[in-house]
């Protein structure tokens, strides 16, 4: 167990050139374990192989579902065993490829991966159509008939519900056949911002050389050196305005590749196809935007009090996150930030904290970064039968401890649903993805503020809880509705050429803060660095989430065991139902704006507290 001396010792004398970790020096329990997934390469590769055999298998099984239940199943349970394995393979090369995403063998397994997937897709596309073109009384029959049927019901009634979006077993084909051209752009954004763009190397707080990267943005925005944040926020986007030309055209043709699905399968835009896909009314997003957009005025006010604060005669982006309370400033470890997380949960129970500890301690997260290592944190999700793994770029921040716990967060999502559900309903809606990760910051905030041991330290955790606000709530709703305005701009056939697109996310930025906000020009690229932006509607789910899941922990302070068990069970739904009937269960009706309302009266409370104490 590394402690305080040695981290600091350990960065200090095992660096590479380019200031970060030496990836073979570091201590293997702080680096993932792949061999849970396949135990080497070559079993990967042997994996690989034998399920490219089961493409020409698929082909026994066209023309034959509506002869009787026992053929459908059948079929059902090939494509579902081709499933599972695909997505071994999948996470496996995934996970290998960005630790070290310039490194081209596992780049190169993970593009055949997507080709294969692609071939499986297009093999099994008649399924679909097939069951479609049963009659439902039939169908019925058959499930009624066949007990083994039964756990396909409500994947069966889904199909219905989109019958009219469902398509020809040939142009089903088709469709998988251009998915993977469908994904070059996001694919070569990912490379270009993570691999082969070159960050300038500036001067740090103590006039030490430093080379710029993703993992260290945030911790510069928290910097007390005003002059060294806004070094490192000018420096850092040279290079997305040196190929705005590129990145701009990546961008629109990812757009245009989201309006293809959604034409060609008879939706009237991207939007309204991305958020059928989880049975989400238009309504929760309308709801959102509007409900923000005229509820502006606390973050407004927030931006008033930090420039009033820091006395600043303007205020910038790069001003937004630094705190009011530096006398608190505190660094922390890879190992206090665990503690800490796991006293934080303890209202969630003895066995959710003993599933955590077990993830911690069994190799399931890979923690520093390191050189062409993949920026930012995820977790990987639920793949049947392979417990999820979380990604760190750990720097010794309070806010590395928040991204820690927001990932297990969805790290015990995603392995409840895993060992809870049934292969079909063995992963969660992208709509309650953020919950779970969400609550547990709320947790963990609460935790701290709690047993925080000075005014100061309060007030700063308050002004966490402010920042998280704005972060989770504010900034990704100013995303999604810069997403909805450029969608519809591109299905009305303007142009998005870079300029276009940042005159319009200036635009949106100045609205979102205020007069007391000035823009600068390297803010108006921020589309060109957001990866969510090739995700296709996936932000607004972030600001929805945070809305549902600060409800539900204040249900869990409120309420206790019972609302702890309406949550766990929420956390084991996976998507057995539709994810608006799964939140409903625990608590959230996220189809009214109670929940949303209730986070901008959140912003202004804790705004009056600030100045209280202040």
């Amino acid at each position: 167990m590394l402690n305080r001396i040695k981290t600091e010792k350990y960065f200090e004398n095992e660096e590479n050139n380019s200031g970060l970790l030496k990836r073979e020096n570091i201590d293997s329990k702080y680096k993932w374990d792949l061999t849970d997934i396949f135990s080497s390469d070559e079993q990967w590769e042997t994996e690989f192989i034998e399920l490219e055999s089961r493409i020409i298998q698929l082909n026994k099984f066209v023309g034959t579902l509506n002869e009787s239940s026992d053929k459908l199943l059948a079929c059902l349970k090939f494509d579902e065993n081709i499933g599972i394995v695909l997505d071994k393979l999948h996470l496996y090369a995934m996970l290998a490829k960005d630790i070290d995403l310039a490194y081209e063998k596992y780049q190169g397994m993970y593009d055949r991966l997507m080709i294969l997937a692609s071939k499986l897709s297009a093999a099994s596309s008649f399924i679909k159509p097939e069951i479609l073109k049963i009659p439902e009384i039939r169908l019925n029959t058959f499930i009624n008939e066949n007990k083994n049927l039964t756990v396909y019901r409500h994947l069966i009634d889904d199909l219905l519900r989109t019958k009219a979006h469902t398509l020809s077993s040939e142009q089903e084909r088709i469709m998988a056949n251009v998915s993977p051209a469908l994904q070059v752009a996001s694919s070569v954004f990912g490379l270009l911002t993570n691999a082969d763009m070159k960050f300038p190397t500036i001067k740090d707080e103590n006039g030490n050389d430093i080379e710029i990267t993703h993992g260290r943005y945030g911790s510069a925005m928290y910097s007390l050196n005003r002059e060294y944040r806004k070094r490192f926020y000018k420096n850092y986007y040279i290079p997305f305005e040196e190929h705005k030309n590129t990145l701009g055209a990546l961008f629109s043709g990812n757009i245009k590749g989201d309006y293809f699905n959604s034409l060609t399968r008879n939706y009237s835009s991207s939007r309204e196809a991305a958020l059928d896909a989880n049975n989400i009314p238009i309504s929760v997003y309308d709801n959102l935007v509007n409900s923000v957009s005229d509820n502006l005025k606390p973050l407004h006010r927030w931006a008033g009090l930090k420039r009033k604060t820091l006395k600043l005669d303007s205020f910038h982006a790069y001003d937004a996150y630094v705190t009011l309370f530096p006398s608190v400033k505190k660094k922390y470890t890879y190992e206090e930030g665990k503690q800490i997380v796991l006293d934080s949960l303890n209202p969630l129970g003895e066995k959710y904290i003993n599933d955590v500890k077990f993830a911690f301690n069994n190799r399931w997260i890979d923690v520093f970064e390191t050189k062409s290592k993949r920026s930012g944190a995820y977790s990987s999700g639920t793949t049947f039968g392979v417990h999820p793994y979380v990604l760190l770029n750990w720097t010794d921040e309070l806010n590395d401890i928040f991204t820690l716990t927001h990932e297990m967060g969805h790290n015990m999502h995603s392995y409840y649903t895993g060992e809870s559900q049934p292969y079909p309903y063995a992963n969660y809606s992208i709509f309650v993805a953020e919950v779970a990760s969400t609550v547990n910051e709320a947790l963990l905030l609460n935790y701290l503020i709690e047993k925080s041991e000075s005014k100061e330290e309060k007030l700063s955790l308050i002004e966490k809880h402010i920042n998280n606000i704005v972060t989770t709530f504010y900034r990704q709703t100013l995303f999604a509705k810069y997403e909805q305005i450029v969608h519809e701009m591109n299905q009305n056939g303007e142009a998005l050429t870079p300029d276009i697109l940042s005159k319009l996310y200036g635009e949106l930025h100045l609205q979102f803060w205020g007069s007391e906000m000035t823009l600068d020009n390297e803010e108006t690229y921020t589309w060109a660095r957001v990866p969510h932006f090739y995700y296709n509607f996936y932000v607004y789910q972030y600001a929805t989430s945070f809305a549902a899941s600060e409800t539900l922990a204040q249900k869990i302070k409120l309420e206790g065991n019972v609302a702890v068990e309406k949550y766990l069970s929420f956390l084991h739904a996976g998507s057995s139902d539709y994810p608006i009937e799964v939140l409903k269960r625990a608590g959230i009706d996220m189809t009214t704006s109670t929940p949303i309302i209730a986070i901008t009266k959140k912003m202004n409370e804790l705004l009056d507290l600030l100045e209280s104490l202040i």
